[in-house]
């Protein structure tokens, strides 16, 4: 199977944030809907969604706060692990040394971030 075969849509886009209240009323002024608030360590996390598209807001105070400073696209994907091994062995820059598990929406994630060229971040999701 190639990376793609492991690939079913996008997931979301990651925007970090210094004030996440702001940034939700912005998203909210445009029409997406708080579908998910919850934090991940230190940050608080906000999904929000407009029909099909996803975003996900984190408050990190280290938002550079310039054009350009999205942070990661995330592919939604079937069988994790096996994308993970096939990834690996194909000598992509990986930045977790495994996959990682977060309680995120009703049963949790699996994801993993390789780096491309542009020194974006590709983010790898399967919902559990």
């Amino acid at each position: 199977m190639e990376i793609k075969d492991y690939c079913t849509g996008i997931q979301h886009v990651g925007i970090p944030t210094n004030d996440i209240q702001l940034s939700i009323n912005f998203y909210q002024q445009l029409g997406f809907h708080l579908a998910l608030f919850t934090h991940n360590n230190d940050e608080m996390v906000a999904f929000l969604k407009l029909h099909n598209l996803v975003i996900e807001i984190y408050e990190n105070k280290c938002a550079k706060m310039e054009v350009g400073a999205i942070d990661h696209l995330t592919i939604d994907v079937k069988n994790i692990t096996d994308l993970y091994d096939l990834v690996k062995s194909k000598g992509f820059t990986i930045l977790e040394k495994h996959i990682t598990t977060l309680p995120f929406w009703s049963h949790g994630i699996k994801y993993f971030t390789i780096v491309g060229p542009n020194r974006e971040k590709i983010e790898f999701c399967e919902k559990l």
